[in-house]
């Protein structure tokens, strides 16, 4: 292959690929998982980050004049956003407007809005939401606590430029020759897992969302809550902790979202197929976000195709030009 991105990319995958096989025949501990399967250190996220982040949190909200410790700002804060259970399905679908109407802003979507995807339901799911492109479907999960600028956040990262960008563009591309056939797989537990959900959590990024102070509250939630899933399942699977003993944990790190969400990050990491797979929500934005920022404002036409075009890990995407 001449491009050295594609290089290191399959051999990368190749490694990850044997490292799954192993993992099938029950041979590869947790750690290894983590390091083999997504090619990134395999450690929980740094307490100095953690801590980062609250502070930032902390900050954000006492500018918005929010009292208490963070723990009852935070709490305040999503009760005064709080979407309704019954209201939250139209309350997302409003928001896929919104994204679709900036996405199709920069990205030529070679597709109209009709081939894009509907909000459905779910309860009792292992996660928050999950883009089901083949059935033009997103499913939401209406346990947790949701929020205004949560629902922003999953439009952009399920749907638009995200998860549903990511597929249509690549099927497209592929059929007039422009992107190559492995892009038409989803494959999680792999070397390209990390990218794939940074690509998603970037599209604020992509396409110029209108920033405001709710929305990077609720972009900084979205991190804390990637690293504390991490961590939970870091301390259930490596440290050995016991299934109460890490849903306390988790219980007393989590600043939003109840009860309902608590139980999906639990059954999430609990599932011998997604508990390394957490890590990739954590390092995804980690890969992808330095990149863009170093990208010329003529360059970014470029980068999104290299991006959206072809499979990466977090190491091939930062040898873009």
């Amino acid at each position: 292959m001449p491009e050295a991105d594609r290089r290191l990319y399959y051999a990368q995958l190749c490694h990850a690929t044997r490292a799954f096989t192993l993992w099938r025949e029950g041979r590869l501990p947790f750690r290894e998982q983590i390091a083999d399967f997504l090619t990134i250190p395999p450690e929980p996220v740094p307490v100095a980050q953690l801590d980062a982040l609250r502070a930032d949190l902390r900050r954000e909200l006492t500018d918005l004049g929010y009292g208490g410790d963070l723990t009852a700002q935070c709490a305040a804060w999503e009760e005064r956003h709080r979407v309704p259970r019954e209201a939250v399905i139209q309350a997302l679908a409003e928001y896929l407007d919104r994204a679709w109407e900036r996405t199709a802003a920069v990205f030529d979507l070679p597709a109209p809005q009709s081939d894009g995807m509907r909000p459905v339901p779910e309860s009792g799911v292992p996660y928050n939401a999950r883009c089901d492109y083949l059935r033009r479907e997103v499913h939401l999960n209406i346990d947790p606590i949701l929020t205004g600028p949560a629902l922003e956040h999953l439009a952009i990262h399920e749907c638009y430029p995200g998860h549903w960008t990511q597929f249509k563009l690549r099927e497209v591309w592929y059929d007039r020759g422009e992107a190559p056939a492995d892009g038409l797989l989803s494959v999680v537990n792999s070397a390209s897992s990390c990218v794939f959900e940074g690509i998603a959590d970037c599209g604020f990024r992509f396409i110029d969302w209108p920033d405001s102070p709710d929305t990077r509250i609720a972009a900084t939630l979205t991190r804390q809550r990637a690293a504390i899933g991490a961590g939970a399942a870091w301390r259930l699977h490596a440290l050995g902790w016991s299934v109460e003993l890490v849903r306390d944990w988790l219980r007393g790190q989590a600043l939003v979202g109840g009860e309902g969400w608590i139980a999906n990050r639990m059954a999430f990491i609990g599932a011998p197929q997604r508990a390394a797979l957490i890590w990739s929500y954590w390092w995804g934005e980690a890969a992808v976000a330095p990149v863009w920022e170093r990208v010329a404002p003529a360059d970014c036409p470029a980068f999104l195709h290299f991006i959206y075009g072809r499979m990466h890990s977090p190491a091939s995407i930062a040898l873009f030009p």
